[in-house]
């Protein structure tokens, strides 16, 4: 084998990027039928009885979260969900997830504390173009989707994107 001067990270950076545009190409194609632009209309009321209306995140970055008690991928992130929640607009949507009661139970069972807007039928997730949970809309101030992420997201990951959504704003 001949040796290769250059260091280390040097070799390692063209796969690297590779990596990184087949996951961000991933990505893309994943939530091709999202919603992009201004948010759609979104005025419901909450499991605890809340009305809730997305104007109301108008003037700070903001995560409209889709997910679904039976999926495992939204399992393993709903801690994370619930402490971006703790310091971050935020609204879940539970999708195809049984009625309020077998909702609320489910929070209750996992001691989230996440508000919830319970979307029996789909017809939210429909309004905005998702094809799969998790999927996390971020906003930024302006109501304007700056990011989609479809699948597992840390909360480091979505505070990441709340700030680029806050300092990126027109």
């Amino acid at each position: 084998m001949k040796y290769d001067p250059r260091p280390l990270w040097r070799r390692w950076l063209p796969e690297v990027i590779l990596v990184i545009a087949i996951l961000f190409a991933v990505n893309w194609w994943n939530t091709r039928n999202a919603a992009r632009g201004p948010v759609p209309p979104l005025q419901a009321v909450t499991l605890s009885g809340a009305e809730f209306n997305v104007e109301q995140f108008r003037g700070k970055p903001a995560v409209i979260h889709f997910w679904a008690s039976w999926c495992p991928i939204c399992r393993a992130e709903q801690d994370a969900i619930d402490a971006v929640g703790e310091d971050h607009a935020l609204i879940t949507v539970a999708m195809q997830s049984g009625d309020d009661l077998t909702v609320q139970g489910y929070l209750d069972d996992n001691k989230l504390k996440f508000a919830v807007i319970n979307d029996r039928k789909g017809e939210l997730a429909d309004r905005f173009g998702v094809t799969g949970v998790p999927t996390s809309f971020v906003l930024d101030r302006t109501g304007e989707i700056r990011f989609i992420e479809r699948g597992y997201t840390t909360s480091w990951g979505l505070r990441f994107r709340l700030w680029l959504a806050e300092v990126t704003a027109g």
